[in-house]
């Protein structure tokens, strides 16, 4: 299984990117997939989830309104489109795959709902 993450770069604050992750080796259709994000220093947090087919998303507080998940399962590629970006999101941001399970929504947030990680890629906004 391989998920490869792509997509980041430096951009001023309240720009906008399209980060994209392609995944390869899997089911594509059979996995919910999330975004997770660490800056220097921190630990990787939870970004944005969404279901196996696109049904339902999830957000972290401090990214809702402004982020948007989605997937194209025909392309076995999920995408997180960051609008309004603020220097405070600036870190490595990391895809993952979850495998469906039923008690996967009590768990999404966590790092250990998700079966398989992309290497990831850097955001930096400057102030």
């Amino acid at each position: 299984v391989q998920l490869q993450a792509f997509g980041g770069g430096l951009v001023q604050a309240g720009g906008s990117l399209r980060l994209s992750c392609a995944a390869s080796g899997l089911t594509f259709s059979n996995y919910h997939m999330g975004w997770f994000r660490q800056a220097p220093g921190t630990e990787r947090e939870f970004v944005a989830a969404i279901t196996w087919g696109g049904a339902t998303t999830y957000y972290a507080d401090s990214v809702k309104g402004r982020f948007a998940i989605s997937r194209e399962n025909a392309n076995n590629t999920v995408y997180l489109q960051m609008n309004s970006l603020k220097p405070e999101d600036t870190a490595v941001y990391y895809c993952a795959a979850a495998l469906k399970r039923s008690d996967w929504n009590g768990y999404k947030r966590r790092r250990s709902a998700y079966d398989y990680w992309g290497q990831g890629t850097q955001v930096t906004v400057s102030s």
